[in-house]
């Protein structure tokens, strides 16, 4: 609950400091005095719209400070902790507004974003304003208001991340099914340059061994007539050939050696050289008689290498790229059907989610009508204590599947009002006038205290439009809201609500000399609350008598409940 204010230069204040406790705090004063300045400064502090022009004329920036007791409030603390804000028991949070239109917040002395403040106070406090009721008119509102009677926030929080889940994958399967119209042709003209490759058996032919091949029986003659006329060179003459010389010269030289024996050593290289030429000889004559011309193979290998150039001048490719070109078109398919195997996946989680959120959706519908039948009695119960005596509530949940999920389910919440036995029941926006709405609208409020999230309530003027013993009522209902919810603010112009308060705040408005007016906030007690609640009652004219009436009107109020 919230435990201490603090504003500087906001508006017409200057300086407020508050503290507050447990119960109701009423607000009251004249007209204009700047009783709504508790819910202006709530709001900024909270992640409202920052505008310079709160800023008080004459001053640099607006400062607003929060804290609060956390005791009971375990929503707060865990989003505290989840988001590391968490420090020590209170929560203090600051708002600063500057003149050049930026603000700057913070979380137990830490830098925090608007969206983070907004956040934490949806964990902190309700603001109900003068016009409250009209947001009761709407069917999202209404829904709120069951959900929140039926403790529907688990399941709620389930449908959303359900709804947000199947979105996405209707999003992805859509985007896969226009992608596929394109992969379709893809994929079949892939699989056709796949099939043709296989005919031509790509994978199996060594390009570069083929060309060689290819090179070498179609010059097998050239080659067998070269290797002839080198072997009759080399050896084969008998009176001509590089052998015969060499034999020639090895006698001769060795027989110079028995004149001059320095000759041997070239004698030996020469011998040499004669047992090379024998060598290369036979090793000419072995390699050519395995050669022998082969019509049929070289007509084959002349097919093979035409195939290969067909294929990669169709593939725009080189012939001996054509190997890993065919690997490339096997990768490629096989993402394709791994695809084409991941968008069953996702329409079979879709099915999925899609299951599991119906499932959700009618369990929310189902607590929905049973909050909806104890909240109608409930709300019905107080709106005839409130003065619609013949008033009756009715909430009704009708489910219809819709063609996609959304975030609430499936259901339509409306509210329902008979204001006299026989009328037919009909939707609050064309049967309630607007002090009906009010009440009404507080008589929710007391109905679903029990399953609240926050400790905090502030209604700024709900009471408007109604009076005499009703606004002693709402006064009432106030009240015990204060003490079953833990605090309660309201502001009002009502000496009847007024006089139900734990604690009673003045706001005045004062000029000071140079015609610069400021608001000011002071707690009332004995006295000077009784002279508030009778000029509350008399307005401009009080008596004595009005006095006494304020003082018997504060001696009456209802107890505080223990």
């Amino acid at each position: 609950m919230l435990i201490q204010l603090g504003i500087r230069d906001l508006a017409v204040v200057e300086t407020l400091d508050l503290e507050f406790g447990n119960g109701l705090t009423v607000l009251t004063g004249e007209t204009g005095a700047g009783k709504s300045i508790l819910m202006t400064a709530l709001g900024l502090a909270l992640g409202g719209r920052a505008d310079s022009g709160f800023i008080r004329p004459g001053a640099t920036r607006s400062e607003i400070n929060l804290v609060f007791d956390l005791s009971d409030s375990s929503a707060a603390k865990s989003w505290l902790e989840e988001n590391e804000y968490a420090e020590g028991g209170d929560c203090v949070i600051r708002r600063i507004l500057t003149q050049d239109g930026r603000s700057r917040a913070f979380i137990n002395g830490r830098p925090a974003t608007i969206q983070a403040m907004q956040e934490l106070g949806s964990f902190l406090v309700e603001i109900h304003g003068q016009h409250a009721h009209v947001h009761l008119l709407k069917s999202a509102e209404q829904r709120r208001i069951v959900d929140e009677a039926a403790g529907n926030q688990e399941l709620l929080a389930e449908a959303e991340s359900l709804c947000r889940r199947w979105h996405s994958l209707n999003k992805e399967l859509a985007r896969r099914a226009a992608a596929a119209k394109d992969q379709a042709a893809r994929e079949e003209m892939l699989r056709f340059q796949w099939h043709e490759m296989d005919q031509y058996e790509i994978t199996e032919l060594d390009y570069a061994a083929i060309v060689e091949e290819h090179t070498l029986q179609a010059n097998i003659g050239e080659i067998l007539e070269t290797v002839c006329v080198q072997l009759e060179r080399l050896y084969e003459n008998e009176h001509h050939s590089v052998n015969a010389n060499l034999g020639q010269a090895v006698n001769a030289l060795t027989d110079l050696c028995e004149l001059a024996p320095e000759f041997a050593e070239s004698v030996a290289l020469l011998k040499e050289a004669q047992v090379g030429i024998r060598e290369a000889a036979s090793d000419l004559r072995h390699r050519s008689g395995s050669l022998e011309v082969d019509p049929q193979r070289l007509e084959w290998l002349e097919q093979r290498l035409a195939d290969f150039h067909h294929l990669a001048r169709k593939y725009r490719i080189r012939p001996e790229e054509l190997p890993a070109y065919r690997e490339r078109l096997k990768e490629e398919l096989q993402r394709f059907a791994q695809t084409t195997e991941a968008s069953d996946s996702l329409a079979c989680e879709l099915k999925q989610i899609s299951a599991h959120y119906r499932r959700v959706a009618e369990r929310l519908t189902e607590c929905r009508k049973t909050a909806g039948t104890v909240l109608q009695n409930r709300i019905s119960s107080l709106i005839r204590e409130l003065g619609i005596s013949q008033g009756q509530m009715f909430v009704e949940v009708i489910s219809s599947e819709q063609r996609e999920p959304t975030p609430q389910g499936e259901d339509q919440v409306g509210f329902f009002f008979s204001a006299n036995p026989g009328l037919p029941p009909r939707p609050l926006a064309k049967v309630a006038s607007g002090g009906e709405l009010s009440r009404i609208g507080l008589a929710i409020q007391v109905a679903v205290t029990d399953s609240k999230q926050v400790s905090t309530l502030i209604f700024d003027e709900v009471d408007t439009g109604i009076g005499g013993g009703i606004a002693e009522i709402v006064g009432q209902k106030l009240r015990f809201l204060g003490e079953q919810q833990s605090q309660v603010f309201c502001v009002t112009h009502l000496a009847q609500v007024a006089v139900q308060g734990h604690q009673h705040l003045l706001v005045e408005k004062s000029t000071r000399p140079g015609g610069s007016a400021h608001t000011l906030v002071r707690s009332l007690n004995g006295a000077d609350r009784i002279a508030e609640v009778a000029r509350m009652i008399g307005g401009l004219h009080v008596t004595p008598q009005t006095i006494a009436h304020a003082e018997e009107m504060l001696n009456l109020r209802a107890p505080v409940a223990k």
